[in-house]
């Protein structure tokens, strides 16, 4: 048994992304798993979903968004889990068998930034750890909050640097978990005659930025500079059943 976990927290994301997201879990695994939706809003999420209450985390109040809520996932005895656990970002699309990604050799494997590929940082939208093996992440961040954010931008910038400093920082495979913005979408002029497609070997498109899958299926980038034809294929992935 494994577990596949999410966050949902304030009103970006509504309940369809929970249900989509387990959906294409479901069908893209053969592992017994355990699927755990962390959240203070459970209203409109399936009944396959587990629901535990959103971690408390202690953040000074109008401070911008940077995921670190994230964080709480490394507490001791997070949620009452034990064991493997994939999280997974809810705006991502699963398109090919997850299995894989739970045989990889490695204490913590998390997706190389695609942006800065120069540094070693990764990206949040899937990561692997196990339960209660880093609790030193979380307890340092909550009692040097003020140093860690002065030192890093966001959660994945200080979680990368945490591991690198244990040793452990590993990267999946660059090929399974390509950027829809970087990977799918062409680039410049040819964004006007050709549609996003999904490259080789992808198990999992993340998506950052803009636009979300919503957007991208209807050919709308979320930038006036950026053209994009409608990539209508992921209407076959991102569905609820």
């Amino acid at each position: 048994m494994v577990n596949i976990i999410c966050m949902k927290w304030g009103d970006k994301f509504p309940p369809l992304y929970v249900n989509r997201l387990y959906a294409m879990v479901e069908k893209n695994i053969t592992i017994p798993f355990r699927f755990v939706c962390f959240t203070e809003m459970s209203n409109g999420i399936r009944a396959e979903v587990e629901i535990q209450p959103l971690p408390e985390l202690d953040l000074p109040k109008g401070i911008p968004e940077r995921g670190w809520r994230k964080l709480t996932v490394f507490a001791k005895k997070f949620g009452g889990l034990k064991g493997v656990t994939l999280f997974l970002d809810l705006d991502v699309v699963i398109v090919d068998s997850i299995d894989e990604l739970f045989s990889v050799d490695g204490e913590f494997l998390i997706i190389k930034d695609h942006k800065r590929r120069h540094r070693l940082e990764g990206n949040s939208s899937v990561f692997r750890f196990e339960i209660g093996k880093h609790s030193d992440i979380l307890d340092y961040f909550v009692n040097n909050f003020e140093k860690v954010r002065s030192e890093v931008r966001h959660e994945q910038a200080y979680l990368s640097k945490q591991m690198h400093k244990k040793g452990i920082l590993k990267f999946w495979q660059t090929s399974w978990m390509p950027s829809f913005k970087y990977h799918c979408a062409p680039n410049l002029l040819i964004s006007w005659f050709k549609a996003p497609t999904i490259p080789d070997n992808a198990k999992i498109i993340i998506f950052h930025g803009l636009p979300n899958p919503p957007e991208a299926i209807k050919g709308i980038s979320g930038k006036w500079y950026r053209h994009l034809k409608p990539a209508t294929w992921i209407e076959k992935y991102w569905v609820s059943n």
